[in-house]
């Protein structure tokens, strides 16, 4: 079973691709992956089926959970039950986001 991630290569790697996310740890208990959003770029993603925490490595704009805007910057951390709505918008800077889920990513 791999234990360490090279996130900053993650990072790399998905601006040379078209997706905008990598989950690199996914198992029944856990799943932990990183997301990277340019200015401009929509977040597509959907509820999911686990609880979710986001950290913001850098960034700035919005995180809007179950219809409300929190505003989003280097350093905070933010909590997603399952099965909400949530999605990140109006960044002015590439934005780069941890996430871990309580379960599987699904």
């Amino acid at each position: 079973m791999k234990i360490e991630f090279d996130t900053t290569q993650y990072v790399s790697d998905l601006k040379k691709q078209s997706n905008y996310f990598h989950t690199f740890l996914n198992h029944q208990n856990i799943a932990a992956g990183i997301l990277v959003l340019q200015p401009g770029e929509e977040d597509t993603q959907a509820p999911h089926d686990s609880d979710e925490v986001y950290y913001v490595v850098r960034g700035d704009g919005c995180l809007r959970i179950n219809k409300k805007d929190y505003s989003i910057s280097d350093g905070k951390a933010f909590f997603v039950q399952k099965d909400i709505e949530h999605y990140f918008h109006s960044n002015t800077k590439e934005l780069v986001v941890v996430y871990f889920f309580g379960g599987p990513d699904s």
